[in-house]
């Protein structure tokens, strides 16, 4: 297997971004392989926390979860505190009554679908994008999810068609990930101007 390790001691010594932070976001298609891939990032930067964007998005606000993020994981961990928030249930529709909490580690790992947009990429210090194209993703999730969820997962592509259309992450990409059958590969994205 492709060993992210050198990709991990690159993202270690960038400089901090938030606070005593170094927040590095993994966006992508949903089926795309984030979260896969974020907890083996973070395990190769020594255990590093990995907020999932799943945790702070809800079924009535898929995309609407900025000032959510903002308040209760940005402006502590930008103060060197822990953040502390409920998760939200996707079974149970509802934030759950249980508080996470991520501390402001040398490296915080972000992950989920929008982890780059406009509003958070001043916040990052270094933006992943999983290179893979929305159809494959989607038909990866789809088989993953099964049947059950497939009016949720119609539901889904359009809004993150209209979220990406609006909203694009990859042309800010710092690095773009591939899996590949040995592991990962990535290469150098090439940062649009905001």
């Amino acid at each position: 297997m492709n060993s992210i390790a050198p990709l991990a001691a690159r993202l270690s010594a960038l400089p901090p971004s938030l606070g005593p932070v170094r927040l590095v976001a993994v966006d992508g298609h949903a089926g795309s392989g984030k979260s896969t891939f974020a907890g083996r990032l973070a395990d190769a930067l020594g255990g590093a926390p990995v907020l999932h964007l799943d945790d702070l998005a809800s079924h009535d606000a898929l995309f609407d979860w900025t000032e959510r993020l903002r308040s209760q994981v940005l402006t502590p961990l930008a103060r060197g505190a822990h953040a502390r928030f409920a998760p939200y249930d996707w079974t149970l529709r509802r934030f759950g009554p249980e508080r996470y909490e991520l501390p402001p580690a040398p490296v915080v790992v972000l992950e989920g679908v929008g982890a780059g947009r406009r509003e958070l990429r001043p916040h990052l210090a270094h933006l992943l994008w999983m290179d893979l194209d929305a159809g494959r993703s989607w038909a990866r999730g789809r088989e993953r999810d099964g049947t059950a969820q497939s009016a949720f997962w119609d539901g889904w592509t359009r809004a993150e068609t209209r979220h990406f259309s609006a909203d694009p992450s990859r042309p800010f990409a710092d690095t773009l990930i591939r899996q590949t059958r040995e592991g990962y590969e990535w290469r150098e994205g090439s940062p649009a101007t905001a």
